[in-house]
């Protein structure tokens, strides 16, 4: 196990101008830690696993592994283990074979790859499966065998590229949560990629945002959550996303459509991004004030619904979205009036920059 530190590492690929697919990247990773990188699709969260890893070039900057830099080291002095999207699994080998191939080239004995191979099995609830192929295996089962041959290399730091990407929707959770009590259990630093952020906030102890190569924010989810760094993270973390709605701040108030909400502290800006959560909005009863909506989708969820809807008055803005009772929701072009929950939770960020206003 080890630290891991980016020092001002970049990825710049060549061009007119360059790329800059990772750029200034400064994030340490502690010992023992569960870090979820984060971002939309060419965020360059890929990009810096794979120059973690060796697989690309380092340009600017440095990066450790504990108090060795492996700036420039090739992959395999690297002590890292990588878990793939694709599996990358030898469909000639067994399962115990592939599990095992890693330990057969550094020549250790037979015996000794038996008992790494055996013990990894019953972490991962493999042993019956250890004489398959893996055109044998259902997707999930290749999954936790790719994971498995990281496993026996008891190596310094696990690095994972988005190895859920390719199971349903149900075993996704069922797998993600399997993974982060073997993270748990085994203690071993763990780098994990995926552009899903509600996977990221289900494992990670701390997740760092990227977005176009920089690094938006890295907190707990909680904190991320809570207290975005600026309206991209607040658009970008939580599911249904952060309603951002740019609106006029008067003396004392922002106006939503053709209503006045009081502003809950102070914002010297005549615009800002007000960001409302959908659920801290709420139905009004009829007769309140609040903001006039016209019902646009109903998604019907269950327990809940979350209701889509457009702002007649101000017919430019985006829609907004709601999660209400989903014993009661809304009728479609249904006229629904919507107010605060409370005030406290709104979020305000600069029109123009997107930065936070505390």
């Amino acid at each position: 196990m080890a630290k891991v530190d980016f020092d001002s590492a970049s990825r710049v690929y060549p061009g007119s101008p360059p790329v800059r697919a990772v750029d200034q990247l400064d994030l340490s990773i502690e010992d023992g830690e569960f870090l979820v990188l984060v971002g939309p699709s060419g965020s360059g969260k890929s990009t810096a696993l794979r120059m973690l890893a060796g697989l690309e070039d380092v340009n600017e900057g440095a990066i450790h592994i504990g108090d060795r830099d492996v700036t420039h080291m090739p992959p395999k002095a690297r002590d890292i283990a990588m878990v793939f999207q694709s599996y990358a699994l030898y469909p000639h080998m067994t399962v115990a074979q592939n599990m095992g191939f890693a330990l057969k080239l550094q020549k250790l004995s037979k015996s000794a790859i038996a008992e790494k191979v055996a013990e990894a099995a019953r972490l991962l609830d493999l042993e019956k499966y250890l004489d398959r192929k893996p055109k044998a295996l259902s997707g999930g089962q290749r999954q936790r065998v790719a994971m498995g041959r990281a496993i026996v290399r008891d190596p310094a730091v696990f690095l994972m590229d988005e190895p859920l990407s390719n199971l349903d929707a149900k075993l996704r959770v069922e797998t993600r949560a399997n993974i982060a009590a073997l993270q748990r259990r085994l203690g071993t630093t763990t780098i994990y990629v995926t552009h899903d952020q509600v996977e990221a906030m289900t494992m990670g102890h701390r997740v760092a945002v990227l977005k176009d190569g920089l690094l938006q924010q890295c907190d707990t989810p909680r904190a991320l959550y809570d207290k975005p760094a600026n309206a991209f993270v607040a658009g970008f973390i939580g599911s249904p996303a952060m309603n951002l709605l740019t609106v006029p701040v008067g003396d004392g108030t922002f106006r939503i459509g053709d209503f006045d909400v009081p502003l809950p502290r102070a914002v010297s800006a005549e615009t800002v991004t007000a960001g409302i959560r959908p659920e801290s909005l709420t139905l009004a009863p009829a007769g309140t004030e609040g903001v006039n909506l016209v019902v646009e989708l109903v998604e019907e969820l269950g327990a809940d619904a979350l209701v889509h809807a457009s702002i007649p008055s101000a017919p430019d803005a985006p829609r907004v979205v709601m999660r209400v009772d989903g014993r009661t929701p809304p009728a479609l072009a249904e006229t629904i009036t919507a107010t605060l929950r409370h005030p406290e939770e709104i979020h305000f960020f600069d029109a123009q920059s997107g930065e936070r206003l505390d």
